[in-house]
């Protein structure tokens, strides 16, 4: 029997998006680790599925649970501004796979200099990109500008770890295993408003409840980014903050002693345990299109919105990123 597809709507979330509960939900689906491994062929055909859906064309005797699975690889791989696919290790399904080998050994790597330099470098080279891949690309960014973000946040977040970690040497064990995640929070309040800069500058594009463009505003973009630093801080704050503790205990076990080539992969390991969770957590503590009240924009906007809609448009809506 075929299904009836009249009244499906791909783009209606499948979970309730005002709810913290349905946000997780969300993310859980679509930031899901085997999404990476996707061919492009499958990514391209779920793209495609999509677009038929959205014009009411799929092919007969689809399923609504094609569909489903269409646009879960389809919001996993693709990005909700431009509908270009993005790449692999930018993508918030990479987060587990790409976040717990780097967390699993800056925290394990954290007592020698080069070490902590080499990884907080990798680190924060990682979250550049993931950084400008989730940005909002509506506002576009120039390649100096990129290069000039990065070689800033990679430097604040080197010299923030190198300079942490000569101030707690005196200090006890447990305190030097937490330099990594003190690092990674400032370097996040520094990375990521510098890749997203341009955001900042020009401003990101509002719309109405009917997805109309209605102007470029500051304050949305400070707004958006302010909540993705929370959210990446949240992600990383529970395997930083307890795996040290966990691992300062393991390590005092006599077969611990025995085994230390095993550490570093221990500690990889249950970062992924963590980072499975964490990541459509802190993905899902606000919601991904943002409600903001037209009294909240810049002066010079209200007015261009009340002298075009009047008050027929209390509120404008925007993509903060991820």
């Amino acid at each position: 029997m075929e299904a009836d597809l009249s009244g499906f709507n791909i783009d209606a979330p499948r979970w309730d998006q005002c709810t913290f509960p349905g946000r997780v939900k969300h993310f859980f689906n679509i930031t899901d680790p085997r999404t990476v491994l996707v061919p492009d062929r499958e990514l391209d055909w779920a793209k495609g599925m999509v677009e038929k859906s959205r014009m009411g064309v799929v092919p007969p005797g689809t399923q609504v649970e094609q569909l489903l699975y269409a646009k879960k690889l389809y919001d996993s791989a693709f990005h909700p501004d431009t509908g270009e696919k993005m790449n692999v290790i930018g993508r918030m399904s990479f987060q587990v796979p790409g976040g717990m080998i780097i967390t699993g050994f800056m925290l394990q790597f954290y007592r020698t200099m080069p070490a902590v330099i080499f990884w907080q470098w990798v680190n924060q080279s990682f979250n550049a990109l993931v950084n400008y891949t989730n940005r909002n690309a509506a506002s576009p960014t120039s390649v100096r500008q990129m290069a000039l973000s990065y070689i800033t946040a990679t430097t604040t977040a080197v010299a923030t770890a190198v300079g942490m970690n000569m101030l707690t040497k005196r200090a006890p064990p447990l305190v030097g295993r937490w330099v990594p995640f003190a690092a990674v929070a400032a370097a996040n309040c520094a990375n990521i408003p510098m890749m997203r800069q341009q955001e900042l500058i020009q401003g990101i594009c509002v719309k109405d409840r009917n997805h109309n463009e209605i102007g470029h505003s500051r304050r949305a973009a400070a707004i958006g980014i302010t909540q993705v630093v929370i959210s990446r801080i949240t992600m990383a704050a529970p395997g930083m903050i307890l795996l040290p503790v966990i691992m300062e205990r393991l390590e005092k076990l006599h077969f611990m002693k025995k085994v230390k080539v095993l550490h570093g992969p221990l500690q990889v390991l249950l970062s992924g345990c963590f980072l499975i969770f964490m990541v459509p957590v802190a993905c899902g503590l606000f919601p991904q299109r943002c409600e903001l009240s037209v009294s909240y924009l810049e002066p010079e906007l209200q007015d261009t919105i009340k002298a075009k809609y009047g008050e027929l448009v209390p509120y404008v809506y925007f993509n903060k990123g991820l």
